[in-house]
């Protein structure tokens, strides 16, 4: 079913099953896992890569929800630069990749265990009272990972922040200056998630979702083409993507700019 389903009573129970069963397997896991710590990023790799792969399991069982994945995941260094519409697609894209690492708020690095998690995966923290500071920052980190063990597949938003079904924002430059300092490759990628799990995270209808990643962005495109491009690839093909889910767009290849209410959009 590549709609998402109805969100009836019996959903709701599963909503609620889904999240008491994932809170008692995230202790469990997470818990067990901290000698594997002592490994460094493959180590944690190894622990994370369980993890996900049991949440993804656990929305298929008790949410009746899966994801197809579209396209090539990458497997070198690399910007992943991915739309964003809810933890759905956070959880699939980071399963779909070997070395997963993201840029994230200091704070969130900062939180037990699931902190000592992302240092040792290869998250970045980033200090955004910091500026243009933090993006050189940035760079200067992934460059050095880069002479040593590598900076695996690093995962950006660049909205910055989740967007509904059927909504746009502007594209921030974030990609572009990280590709400029380091060099990296830059693949995009479409999702539909947000049809199928709402940003809030209740509410989680059954249905198969779609990611897709498009074909790298490779260093022939010019720094000012880099960003326009990226957005027109990401947004096209999301608006494709849920087009096929159900979300009624105002224009072909155009989607509107409003937020999109759940149900309100969604064909009949």
């Amino acid at each position: 079913m590549n709609r998402p389903g109805p969100m009836t009573p019996v959903q709701h129970l599963r909503n609620l099953l889904f999240y008491i069963h994932l809170i008692f397997a995230t202790l469990i896991i997470g818990i067990l896992g901290i000698p594997s710590l002592r490994r460094g990023r493959d180590g944690a790799n190894a622990v994370a890569t369980r993890w996900i792969g049991h949440f993804i399991w656990a929305a298929r069982v008790y949410l009746n929800l899966t994801c197809e994945i579209r396209g090539t995941p990458p497997t070198q260094n690399c910007i992943v630069a991915a739309k964003h519409q809810s933890f759905w697609d956070i959880m699939v894209i980071a399963h779909a990749v070997p070395r997963r690492a993201f840029i994230m708020k200091r704070e969130v690095m900062r939180v037990p265990v699931m902190g000592w998690y992302a240092w040792k995966t290869g998250c970045i923290p980033i200090d955004r009272t910091r500026g243009r500071d933090a993006m050189a920052a940035i760079n200067a980190t992934i460059n050095q990972r880069m002479s040593a063990e590598g900076v695996g597949q690093l995962i950006i938003y660049p909205e910055g922040t989740r967007t509904l079904p059927g909504q746009r924002r502007p594209y921030k430059h974030g990609v572009a200056t990280i590709r400029a300092g380091t060099g990296l490759p830059v693949v995009p990628v479409a999702v539909n998630c947000g049809m199928f799990w709402p940003r809030g995270g209740w509410g989680i209808r059954p249905g198969r979702s779609v990611v897709e990643f498009l074909p790298v962005i490779g260093p022939d495109v010019p720094a000012e083409g880099l960003m326009p491009r990226l957005e027109a690839e990401i947004e096209t093909t999301s608006d494709r993507l849920m087009a096929e889910a159900g979300l009624r767009l105002l224009e072909p290849g155009g989607a509107d700019d409003s937020p999109a209410r759940p149900g309100g959009h969604l064909s009949s």
